[in-house]
């Protein structure tokens, strides 16, 4: 199992369900020390992760299909990839946005995704249950304002996970969107003030739903909420 993010709030929940669940998840992020720290909280679970840090900002094509070609030679296939990874700097409005940092959630939330998806498919065809799971942020749908590049890119994975859904619906790959509710990471904080946030749950209480969405018992193709 592929986990971006996997060093993030929900990314980190989600990688050690994995590894309870039985899967060797390979963790993806930009930092290797942050990663080799949840490696070390899954290995208490007898399970060894794999390692693969790469900044998703400066990622292309290429690295990505090189990051394809390594799990291929390790693993021959990819049961599961989870799209956990996400950034957003905080709530601002669109006129004044910098646009660097408009493009850039664009890319993360959006490009990136899609271009690691795309490198990833000849692996996740291989399984017998290949799975995807976009984790979408259903909170810009509900306030749009003032959630910029990053609000965008949620709505742009909407449009993504159902075009991919209905173009692969003849195949035994699944396509899912997960929603989960209001979680305590630091990507909410940056919007929410930790004070006032009584909604917010752990993002542990959300990962059984990723678990179940990537099991062969989720059943065909679909979009699942």
């Amino acid at each position: 199992m592929l986990v971006t993010g996997a060093y993030g709030g929900y990314g980190h929940a989600v990688a050690l369900a994995c590894a309870r669940a039985g899967a060797t998840p390979v963790l993806l992020g930009r930092n290797a020390r942050k990663l080799e720290r949840v490696a070390d909280a899954i290995g208490e679970a007898g399970v060894e992760a794999s390692l693969y840090p790469l900044d998703l900002e400066g990622a292309g094509p290429d690295d990505f299909a090189e990051l394809a070609t390594r799990i291929g030679e390790r693993f021959a296939r990819l049961d599961g990839l989870v799209h956990c990874a996400a950034g957003f700097h905080g709530l601002t409005p669109l006129e004044h946005t910098d646009p660097a940092v408009f493009a850039r959630a664009l890319h993360v939330d959006l490009t990136a995704r899609w271009w690691l998806t795309q490198a990833c498919l000849p692996l996740l065809r291989a399984s017998d249950a290949g799975s995807l799971v976009f984790v979408i942020d259903p909170a810009p749908a509900a306030a749009p304002a003032y959630w910029g590049g990053y609000g965008i890119a949620q709505q742009g994975q909407e449009a993504l996970v159902a075009m991919l859904e209905a173009e692969t619906a003849s195949t035994p790959l699944r396509v899912h969107a997960l929603r989960p509710g209001p979680m305590r990471t630091p990507l909410r904080a940056r919007a929410y003030a930790a004070d006032g946030d009584r909604v917010a749950r752990d993002p542990a209480a959300f990962a059984q739903a990723c678990i179940e969405l990537l099991s062969p018992a989720a059943g065909p193709v679909g979009i699942t909420q």
